[in-house]
């Protein structure tokens, strides 16, 4: 990131939503139009304020305009419905019809928004095509505009693209697909699943590519999320490292890739050598399980474990993943505001010593 210092510090993108935002963002919540701005605009300030109290290089405003991180597309676009999860029975929106432009620059919005509160650079996040496709496409209910899962994410393209033409205009300092669909090839028992796991990790891939590929001036990011947010649901844990997806990493159109190192099976750090030498790398070093407060010497240790085959300019610290999985989850604020500290604190340690 060129106007931040060495090892830049960010949160993935999401930050825990205090009780007071649960509710304001709930079914039936009292509050509507310029009341519920007022209200969630101050909300949004006082993430702003956590993230430079700890020190942070990079600032979001914690998704919290946001029911969920997937479910933002609906904002974007026609042809959803909320519906329940047969399976848990939390509330589930899908696909029921073709999709046509919404409200083009909602997440754009969110920046602007953003950009009141903080000389900062700041960074946008959005769901990837194949994530979408994974999440809201119904196979027992398809719908009749998208008999097939693919139809339905190359339409989701040219919507996303459309967002991310705007997160430019907006002057946005690093756009960031969030793609946790593509990392889960990591895992043997996922790979088993699929006819073809190399050829459905690289349409995840094409998708990714067709959402960036050829806007001119703009930073972009994947962000491979692969377990923290299901270890704070309680779901499953993806095991595995990089190595099967490393050639789709490779064929990433972006410029930094986000990959969760806090836990023995992600696997090892070698991988970073098979990465093209113009990516940078964000590293996982925070542990965003609660409950887990990593010190800045554990931090350290992990940063200078990837030192050994990365260059210092290459790798931005941040933590494994965001800090609010699904708006359920129950994340302490104050917890993260000290993993955010050390994790700066770490930060400063390693350009005293590699500046």
């Amino acid at each position: 990131m060129n106007t931040t210092p060495l090892f830049p510090t960010s949160v993935i993108g999401s930050m825990p939503r205090p009780a007071f935002v649960k509710d304001l963002i709930a079914d039936g919540a009292p509050y509507s139009g310029a009341e519920y701005r007022r209200l969630m605009g101050d909300a949004i300030r006082y993430a702003v304020a956590l993230q430079e109290a700890a020190g942070l290089d990079v600032i979001t405003d914690g998704e919290w305009w946001r029911r969920s991180y997937i479910g933002v597309i609906a904002e974007l676009a026609h042809g959803f419905e909320l519906s329940l999860n047969p399976v848990d029975g939390r509330p589930w929106t899908i696909v029921v019809d073709k999709l046509s432009p919404k409200t083009p620059g909602f997440i754009a919005n969110e920046v602007k928004f953003l950009k009141q509160f903080t000389k900062k650079p700041v960074k946008a996040t959005l769901p990837a095509p194949a994530l979408l496709g994974e999440r809201m496409w119904d196979p027992v209910r398809p719908a009749k505009a998208y008999p097939t899962r693919e139809a339905f994410i190359r339409d989701c393209v040219p919507i996303l693209r459309r967002e991310v033409e705007l997160l430019r205009d907006e002057g946005v300092s690093i756009i960031q697909i969030d793609d946790p669909h593509l990392c889960l090839f990591v895992d043997a028992g996922v790979r088993s699943q699929y006819d073809d796991p190399a050829k459905a990790s690289d349409f995840a891939v094409d998708m990714d590519n067709s959402v960036v590929d050829g806007i001119p001036n703009i930073r972009t990011a994947v962000h491979l999320c692969r377990r923290a947010g299901a270890r704070a649901r309680g779901e499953a844990d993806h095991q595995g490292g990089y190595d099967p997806i490393l050639r789709q990493l490779g064929r990433l159109k972006v410029n930094h890739v986000t990959m969760e190192f806090t836990t023995p099976g992600a696997g090892d750090m070698s991988v970073f050598k098979e990465l093209p030498e113009h990516m940078e790398v964000g590293l996982g070093c925070v542990s965003s399980q609660p409950g887990q407060i990593d010190s800045p010497e554990t931090i350290v240790a992990r940063v200078e474990m990837a030192l050994k085959y990365l260059a210092p300019a290459r790798i931005t610290l941040n933590p494994d993943c965001g800090f609010a999985p699904g708006s359920a989850a129950v994340v302490d604020i104050d917890e993260v505001y000290l993993k955010l500290k050390n994790e700066v604190e770490a930060a400063r340690r390693l350009r005293e010593k590699y500046a």
